[in-house]
């Protein structure tokens, strides 16, 4: 499994760059799975279904599956704060690609989405684990660099990329067992 994180500030388009990322690679016959942060609380389930009357009594876990799909959701206690390593963790062993979007902190090889329109500073100078910078503005970066500078609107050309320098990306599970929450 190959492993690749989008770091970016919000409004810097990670999550279009994620979502043009997915059939690009899709179409190369690659199956690909997505870990995304959410700053706060969010629901996936509704009122009144099954699956949540079973959580508002009281289910730590409740797993719904059809022919198509299945959903895992988890109820914690306490407040939880799940590293990148447990989610991936969580993931179907078959999967060759993993985007993840978010978590700009994790020690994964990251491409940094920067827009010099968004008035945000760019990471790279500070993260060793930024590989390449996908801009729109490559001339107004603040600072020169040696990495990749990708042109954030060619979804297919970053695919590319990605494809080339794959073995960049080998994620190594032993070397981030995380221990389960």
């Amino acid at each position: 499994m190959k492993v690749v994180g989008f770091a970016g500030y919000s409004g810097s388009g990670k999550t279009h760059l994620v979502e043009r990322l997915i059939p690009a690679l899709k179409l190369r016959g690659l199956r690909v799975s997505v870990v995304k942060h959410a700053h706060h609380r969010f629901d996936i389930d509704h009122e009144g279904k099954d699956t949540f009357r079973h959580r508002e009594a009281g289910a730590f876990e409740v797993v719904v599956a059809s022919r198509n799909r299945l959903a895992l959701m988890r109820e914690f206690e306490q407040e939880a704060q799940l590293s990148v390593h447990h989610l991936i963790a969580e993931l179907y062993d078959g999967v060759d690609w993993v985007l993840v979007e978010g978590f700009k902190e994790s020690d994964l090889p990251k491409v940094e989405v920067w827009r010099a329109a968004a008035s945000k500073p760019a990471r790279y100078p500070d993260d060793e684990f930024i590989v390449a910078i996908a801009t729109d503005s490559p001339q107004a970066l603040p600072e020169a660099t040696l990495r990749p500078v990708l042109d954030l609107n060619d979804a297919e050309a970053i695919a590319q990329w990605l494809l080339d320098n794959g073995h960049r990306f080998d994620y190594d599970p032993e070397r981030h067992l995380p221990s389960h929450v």
